[in-house]
């Protein structure tokens, strides 16, 4: 008898499945049985589930809905699945680990946990942040709690004769009977499961679920309370289970249809099932108690419209104060020896203006240099750096009244560009994908991007843009067409790169905890403009432990130690460590032997060190169709290419990403996208920029060959000599 009997209902939906299956599948725990329920096993759906059957004997084809696949199921748990929905990497394993840790193996003394509820996360379709659940101050047993994210013991179901039959409403009724009969109920609260939000509305299809009447929602809700109600409930649990079903009610009544029948009968409800001493604890509640139609249907318009005018208000009494602050400092002369820093929407002291703040302080002390971040990030800035808040007073005042500005992404579109300042736009990365009006084309980031009319508008303020190659000064010409100046100087972040002291490598690794004699890979993939579970595609638990005792991977990516005991593991055993916090994105490259990304400008950078690059480019077409690129890095690439994950595992087990072809790669790589960083980008800015010296008496380039980056640990393999 298996542990787990996973029921995935098809849903007669083909191209969502493999999203489902594939990571189950995947799964580190393997003792587990996948019965996929198909309505139709003829369907294309149906095909595909026939495949995957024929190709593992875990996986069994039935025909019905969810219960038969509850009958069919043989495990000691299950857990129901829709098409579409993922289980997370290492899931499996963290759900046995959470029941054994309950007392499931002693059965009968009542310790044994009926269920277990899942963290889980719902990914919007289109744009906007998933949301998690993780029970921070959520009842395990609240009956609203999703049926596709929650693990049962089968022999309890069964005793109880549950099931769970298909409906829009019908898992409010079947968790409510859960709840009511459940002798035990845990939660894990990590994200096991990731749902993406079904797309709404756009016509109807053949095969398309009809809606159910919303009265099948009171229905379930009348079945529950009348269950309740001969079981005799404490109190307390009666009266948090009353809550819980007429919070949905209340949503659902405010858009039924035939929505005073529904109300009746709702209204009926709530009077006959109410609790003792229970307090309607909202006014859409009172209105439900007390027959309120005409109320409760006109509350949601006049919520909306109060809460929009007092936040109009309230805004619009911001934007006067800020405009009349803004214009009196404006009618201030400049200050001449002031100069303004930011970057990445003040999140913090870093990247190019970071570099040529220090620089500044060295060879321009007479400037006053003023780093702007926001109020959150004022306990991780530098002690002898002056840090302003964005939005303050003060910051007002110097964006008013500084003769020099330098970010490295736009300052916000309230900023007035006063004669006679200097604005000098560092850029954050070598561009590989398409930038600014080059965009146009490409939807889905041009959709992202909004207005490029007032992208022109900021891009005008600019009066010098830096670049570190003549690749990356093509670009910003035809990507922000305006009057800038190219500043062709490197970039100031990369200097140190070639003026790290020494032993400054061996102190960065020993502050990560690096273990002695391992060979540092960083892993830094990039943003995606399109939806792409990550951690379904690259199993980043099972990569560090095939490559070895000879490596450790640093992690410079948030999505992946999300709710993932294999990872967890992996950083117990000192194979990964989660770099991603880490302010200092130079000090990682230093500490690193070699670099594995795949479109992240992070590349360009660290070719720097002349130290090996691999490129894992498992959906490069997806990418440079969706995103667009300005070259094909596969025909260009700065060192080797894997195109999967067990393609990266041989390049790197069998030492080819560090052998001669890999130098003859990286070493054509550099010399086109290393033209001009050679550690003295900041002198030549704050020279050109606050000294004001002419172009000939600047620091002159030091050739490519010349350089002598900073050296890799000498764990590292042997490193070809510069080229």
């Amino acid at each position: 008898m298996p542990r787990f009997s996973i029921i995935v209902t098809v849903h007669d939906v083909a191209g969502r499945l493999p999203t489902t299956l594939d990571p189950v599948l995947a799964q580190s725990f393997t003792d587990f049985e996948l019965i996929a329920a198909c309505a139709d096993p003829d369907s294309p759906a149906g095909a595909l589930v026939a495949e995957y059957a024929e190709r593992d004997s875990r996986v069994v084809r039935v025909t019905g809905a969810r219960e038969a696949g509850l009958r069919a199921a043989t495990g000691t748990y299950v857990l129901f699945l829709d098409a579409g929905d993922a289980l997370t990497p290492g899931s499996l394993a963290g759900i046995g680990a959470r029941l054994r840790g309950t007392g499931e193996a002693e059965p009968g003394t009542g310790a044994e946990v009926d269920v277990l509820r899942l963290g889980h996360e719902r990914v919007p379709w289109w744009e906007g942040e998933p949301v998690a659940e993780l029970f921070e101050g959520r009842d395990p047993a609240d009956v609203r709690l999703p049926v596709w994210a929650t693990v049962y013991r089968r022999a309890f179901l069964r005793e109880h004769g549950l099931a769970f039959p298909e409906g829009r409403y019908t898992d409010l009724g079947c968790s409510g009977l859960v709840a009511l009969a459940a002798g035990g109920t845990a939660a894990l609260p990590t994200v096991c499961v990731r749902r993406p939000e079904r797309r709404r509305g756009g016509g109807t299809s053949a095969g398309t679920r009809s809606e159910p009447p919303a009265t099948a929602l009171l229905d379930q809700v009348e079945l529950v309370l009348d269950r309740a109600a001969a079981q005799g409930l404490p109190e307390d649990r009666a009266r948090a289970l009353f809550t819980q079903l007429f919070a949905e009610v209340l949503d659902t009544a405010a858009t039924a249809p035939r929505g005073r029948a529904f109300f009746r009968r709702a209204g009926r409800l709530y009077r006959r099932y109410r609790p003792a001493g229970h307090r309607a604890g909202t006014v859409r509640a009172r209105l439900l108690r007390r027959g309120g139609y005409t109320a409760f249907r006109a509350l949601p318009a006049l919520g909306r419209l109060t809460a929009r005018a007092r936040a109009y208000a309230v805004r619009s009494a911001l934007r006067r104060r800020r405009a009349l602050l803004y214009a009196w400092y404006l009618r201030r002369p400049l200050d001449e020896n002031l100069a303004v820093f930011a970057a990445y929407w003040g999140r913090g002291y870093a990247c190019n203006p970071a570099a040529v703040h220090r620089k500044a302080r060295e060879l321009a002390p007479h400037i006053r240099s003023v780093f702007l971040v926001k109020e959150r990030e004022l306990p991780h800035m530098p002690g002898d750096v002056e840090s302003v808040v964005i939005g303050s007073r003060r910051y007002w005042e110097v964006m008013a009244r500084a003769k020099y500005t330098f970010n490295n992404v736009n300052f916000e579109h309230a900023v007035v560009k006063r004669p006679g300042t200097v604005h000098v736009q560092t850029h954050h990365g070598t561009p590989l994908k398409r930038m600014g009006v080059d965009q146009i084309e490409y939807r889905a980031v041009a959709a992202a991007t909004g207005s490029f009319g007032r992208l022109m508008r900021r891009v005008d303020r600019w009066d010098c843009s830096l670049s570190s190659n003549a690749h990356s000064t093509e670009v910003w010409s035809g990507a922000y067409p305006s009057a800038f100046t190219h500043l062709e100087y490197g970039y100031p972040r990369n200097d140190r790169f070639y003026t790290a002291a020494p032993g400054e490598v061996a102190a960065i690794r020993e502050r990560l905890g690096i273990p002695e004699g391992r060979v540092a890979l960083l892993y830094a993939p990039t943003y995606r403009d399109y939806p792409r579970d990550v951690s379904a595609q690259f199993d980043l638990a099972r990569f560090c432990a095939e490559l070895g005792d000879e490596f450790v991977v640093l992690l410079r990516a948030h999505y992946f130690l999300d709710g993932d005991a294999g990872l967890r593991q992996a950083v117990a055993d000192g194979r990964l460590i989660d770099v991603t916090s880490l302010r200092d994105t130079e000090d990682v490259c230093l500490a690193s032997d070699a670099l594995i990304t795949d479109y992240s400008s992070i590349m360009f950078d660290y070719a720097n060190l002349d130290r090996p690059i691999v490129t894992y480019a498992d959906d490069w077409d997806v990418y440079r169709d969706t995103r667009g690129v300005y070259f094909d890095l596969l025909a260009e690439p700065p060192g080797h290419v894997a195109r999967t994950q067990d393609e990266l595992i041989r390049v790197l087990t069998s030492g080819r990403w560090a052998d001669g072809r890999s130098a003859a790669l990286r070493s054509a790589f550099r010399e086109r996208f290393c033209e001009f960083d050679d550690g003295q980008a900041a002198e030549r800015v704050v020279r050109r920029v606050l000294l004001g010296q002419p172009e000939e008496e600047l620091p002159a380039p030091i050739p490519l060959r010349e350089r002598l980056p900073v050296p890799a640990a000498a764990v590292s393999r042997p490193r070809t000599p510069a080229h």
